[in-house]
């Protein structure tokens, strides 16, 4: 009797000693106490790299005017003006390719540095350059080949393309799924390429609601999110991962085989 009810008391400890706590698992947990300029948040501040496609148009008052600062369409005619894809009825515009240089050949305007730009000083700049050929141009810049990667303890892990070019960490992390119940999520990795390919990361804690102050916070593109698994998720790399289960029902099972005996 006594030896069944101390396995009993040790199966309940274990048992007990792998809840975890709401600390643990909430997102944001203080979020009521959150003081943060948003302002600085901005995804205007996504820098330009090299091998990054650009999409750009130029528009103005006059229409045929702007048309010289546009690249033409590509592909094989089908029943249009030579140079136009007419497959799918869609035409497709050519992008600008950042060179290993940060440069962009622009027609008219030539060889230009955008390295180190985003997108709201890039257009400035275009717009400026060009107002000297044409009166009041609108230039649209746009990164067409913005992807992210989530990786690790998330259900549905993978490279994601982003077309808005505007995606927070939590949004990156829904699009994989969110993270699964081993993820550690007060460790969350995100690894970037900053200025001269050199690598940077942060750590971050999905429980606290300060992240959103991080530079991290809203990604960039080529960013990589890796989601660490929790102690027990790596322990159980060695065994059965329904373990718990068993010894669930193992515990069951001692309890009523006491109170049979009793």
């Amino acid at each position: 009797m006594l030896k069944s009810k101390f396995i009993l008391y040790i199966f309940c400890f274990l048992l007990l000693s792998s809840c975890v706590s709401r600390e643990e698992m909430v997102y944001f947990q203080n979020i009521d106490q959150l003081k943060g300029d948003a302002d600085n948040l901005i995804y205007n501040n996504l820098e330009i790299k090299p091998n990054d496609q650009l999409a750009i148009t130029v528009s103005a008052d006059e229409i045929e005017a702007a048309m010289p600062f546009n690249l033409p369409y590509v592909g094989n005619s089908l029943g249009g003006q030579p140079g136009e894809v007419r497959i799918g009825g869609t035409p497709s515009l050519q992008k600008y390719l950042v060179n290993s240089h940060g440069e962009i050949q622009f027609p008219v305007l030539g060889s230009i540095k955008v390295i180190g730009m985003n997108r709201k000083e890039l257009t400035s700049f275009l717009e400026a350059k060009i107002s000297d050929y044409i009166k009041n141009p609108i230039v649209n810049v746009h990164i067409s080949n913005f992807q992210i990667t989530v990786l690790g303890e998330v259900n549905r892990p993978g490279t994601f393309t982003v077309n808005d070019e505007y995606i927070s960490l939590p949004k990156a992390l829904g699009l994989a799924g969110d993270l699964s119940i081993y993820g550690k999520r007060k460790n969350v990795l995100v690894v970037r390429e900053g200025k001269d390919g050199e690598k940077v990361h942060a750590y971050l804690d999905l429980t606290d609601a300060n992240i959103v102050n991080s530079s991290f916070y809203y990604l960039q593109q080529n960013d990589l999110v890796y989601v660490e698994p929790n102690g027990p998720q790596i322990q159980s790399a060695s065994y059965n991962r329904n373990a718990s289960v068993y010894i669930s029902i193992a515990s069951v099972l001692i309890s009523l085989a006491v109170l049979i005996t009793r």
